[in-house]
């Protein structure tokens, strides 16, 4: 149930905002959904008035990356039940992707998603395809879809084979100054694989999806945006060789953003058959069957010990700008299935910012460097001009985190209507307690 009021005074919080390079002790008065004034010790008359007792405050996380299924697999996840989940993880904007039914690539579309998001919790971000159908063959109309709202461009779950067709995406793109966000995958060496190509694939016959898939086609497309001299976005970035792609590109001046996602910073291609390779997992909440685990199977897939500790190299560098969570909600019989026939994809909304904690606490990121990955640069990424700090005059979008709050992943308490984490079980510590979008208290733990 969200609280509105015009004015809250936020007393005795740790601040900390990678927008303003702030991390100490201030105050935060909010009023008529922006933030109005920040320093220590504000003494201002507010509707109301929370002593945070040292708990910490960020700027409201940003995801770039969730599918919300709606329109056409409502089953799956709603806009609504979506925006839950996400404000429930500390996201108060959440960008989502193309790939509904109808495929969101007109402008009525944008409209509907935009419509129903109007009584959702967070902020709805329509990324437009494209090309029509996510064919890869036509071009969307993009002036038209802007001008409904869509925030980006991207035929994510799929990339675009026709190197012409992207060159002209890129170029049509940046005319409105609208990112384009890459699923890079080489379609013919992905081919019919289902995890990753290696040690795992060998030696249980599945079939293996090579890094060169993705190395490929992230190399074609920083080419295109250097020579376009365009920026250009690569999602969910997931192999050693992709990281020095985009390192050495960032060197030369390429215009090029990266995201990786928690699952592929916490996870390699062990736990496709074996959950409890670095976890010991609550047994209450364990599966049952820990072999095969179809909630350990994504696009990308899990990749090599050696590429998660690069990927968590090049985020703590900044080489990888931002975390996003690639929320993809399943039903529960469509994972429950062998393991080549389940489909791609896990739901991470609600266990990102704990995870991204776990960083913390690994020596991994600074918590300044946690606000700077999952809300300053993901507001940049996006051309968001009012989020992403909570420097005066912002958008009134934190969240109040208890970094000391212990508990254990459960499935079945979500608010996403899917259950298909990979981290059923695990013991975080930190743990988002209320979250504010514009202002307004949307969640509370």
């Amino acid at each position: 149930m969200s609280e509105k009021l015009s004015s809250i005074l936020l007393k005795n919080g740790r601040l900390i905002d990678a927008g303003q390079n702030l991390d100490g002790n201030f105050d935060i008065f909010l009023l008529n959904g922006k933030v109005a004034e920040v320093a220590p010790n504000l003494e201002v008359t507010a509707d109301q008035v929370i002593d945070l007792n040292g708990l910490w405050v960020l700027p409201g996380a940003i995801d770039l990356h969730v599918h919300l299924r709606e329109p056409g697999y409502e089953y799956k996840e709603t806009i609504l039940s979506g925006a839950r989940a996400a404000v429930a993880g500390g996201f108060t904007s959440i960008a989502c992707m193309a790939n509904t039914n109808p495929i969101n690539d007109s402008a009525a579309v944008t409209r509907f998603i935009l419509e129903q998001a109007r009584v959702a919790p967070a902020k709805v971000l329509p990324i437009a395809a494209i090309s029509l159908g996510m064919l890869g063959e036509v071009l969307v109309e993009m002036g038209d879809l802007v001008a409904a709202g869509a925030y980006a461009f991207s035929d994510d779950g799929k990339t675009v084979p026709n190197s012409k067709l992207l060159r002209h995406a890129l170029e049509y793109a940046s005319l409105f100054e609208k990112p384009l966000f890459c699923h890079c995958q080489d379609n013919a060496l992905f081919a019919d694989g289902v995890i990753h190509e290696g040690m795992i694939s060998a030696a249980h016959g599945l079939t293996g999806i090579p890094t060169l898939a993705e190395e490929v086609d992230i190399a074609r497309t920083i080419m295109l945006a250097e020579y376009l001299k365009v920026p250009v976005h690569i999602c969910h970035l997931s192999t050693r060789g992709g990281v020095e792609l985009v390192k050495t590109a960032k060197a030369r001046g390429v215009k090029v953003t990266a995201e990786a996602t928690p699952h592929h910073l916490f996870l390699d291609e062990r736990a496709v058959v074996d959950l409890e390779y670095r976890e010991p997992l609550d047994e209450n909440l364990k599966p049952s069957m820990l072999c095969y685990n179809t909630n350990t199977k994504m696009s990308p897939p899990l990749r090599s010990a050696e590429d998660v500790a690069a990927l968590r190299e090049a985020l703590a560098t900044g080489i990888i700008d931002a975390i996003a969570t690639d929320h993809a909600p399943h039903e529960a019989t469509e994972k429950a299935v062998e393991y080549g026939l389940a489909p791609f994809g896990v739901v991470g909304l609600e266990t990102a910012l704990s995870l991204a904690l776990r960083l913390v606490q690994e020596g991994v990121l600074t918590p300044l460097q946690v606000a700077a990955r999952m809300s300053c640069e993901p507001a940049a990424i996006l051309g968001l001009k009012d989020r992403g700090s909570l420097a005066p005059g912002m958008a009134a979008d934190l969240m109040i985190v208890d970094p000391e709050r212990e508990w254990a992943v459960d499935p079945d308490k979500f608010y996403s209507l899917a259950r298909n984490t990979p981290f059923a079980g695990w013991h975080l510590k930190g743990r988002v307690i209320k979250t504010i979008v514009d202002g307004e208290i949307v969640f509370s733990l």
